[in-house]
């Protein structure tokens, strides 16, 4: 596995509509920087990441170039245009790497600033022995199962069982090229989570689970950005 690069792949294609901001919520400010420099750096600096690639709202590869050329990232080699669904983006990174065979997919949400170096280094290593890697954290409420109109509980899962899913999601790119390739014959396909794809389109591939942690979280309300400046300030 020594020839295999690594590509951090950071997915910011949101437009902002769901968070309400005039601009998508990776490029608001947070402890100094962007919630999406934050991300990005956090890559950058990691030594098992050998390239960087963000997939981006076409709208904004103006902007996002400026902020790679001032932050004078090394390692972040390819601008890309997202799509208008969840999955175009990683469509996008798949296509971006078409014919290699050495590489690793890591893909992250530029909406989760406060990824650690501890994630991102057992993600990486994971990929030496698993084929796809996914991080997560247990899950603290009991869920519930629920009818299609939300009315009713169907089911409680056990809760010992149930993990709440982060990023990093990594894959080896064969794996993952491979998994798309059968999702989108399908013409029922929709899809927000790339180890869903796996799990539905080639269940024999194991997904190993790699700790989260809960400072590790996502920014999807505008009261998340209170949380993540403590995260910060407790760092400092």
């Amino acid at each position: 596995m020594n020839d295999i690069r690594n590509i951090a792949v950071i997915l910011a294609g949101g437009s902002g509509q769901r968070f309400g901001s005039a601009l998508p919520k990776q490029f608001l400010p947070l402890a100094g920087k962007t919630v999406i420099e934050h991300s990005i750096e956090a890559f950058e600096q990691n030594e098992g990441i050998d390239e960087i690639a963000v997939v981006m709202n076409a709208d904004y590869l103006p902007q996002m170039q400026e902020i790679i050329d001032r932050n004078g990232w090394r390692k972040v080699r390819k601008l890309l245009p997202g799509g208008a669904e969840r999955h175009y983006s990683t469509l996008a990174a798949i296509n971006a790497y078409d014919g290699a065979s050495d590489v690793n997919l890591i893909f992250h949400d530029a909406a989760r600033p406060a990824v650690s170096q501890r994630i991102i280094t057992e993600t990486v290593t994971a990929l030496e022995a698993h084929p796809a890697v996914a991080v997560a954290i247990p899950a603290t409420d009991t869920v519930f199962e629920v009818t299609d109109d939300g009315d009713f509980i169907t089911a409680i899962p056990a809760r010992k069982r149930l993990r709440c899913a982060q990023t990093p999601q990594a894959f080896r790119i064969d794996v993952i090229r491979e998994a798309y390739r059968k999702a989108l014959q399908d013409p029922n396909f929709t899809s927000t989570d790339d180890c869903g794809v796996l799990l539905r389109y080639c269940p024999d591939v194991p997904i190993f689970i790699v700790p989260g942690e809960v400072a590790n979280m996502k920014l999807t309300y505008p009261e998340d950005i209170v949380t993540l400046e403590k995260n910060f300030s407790w760092e400092s």
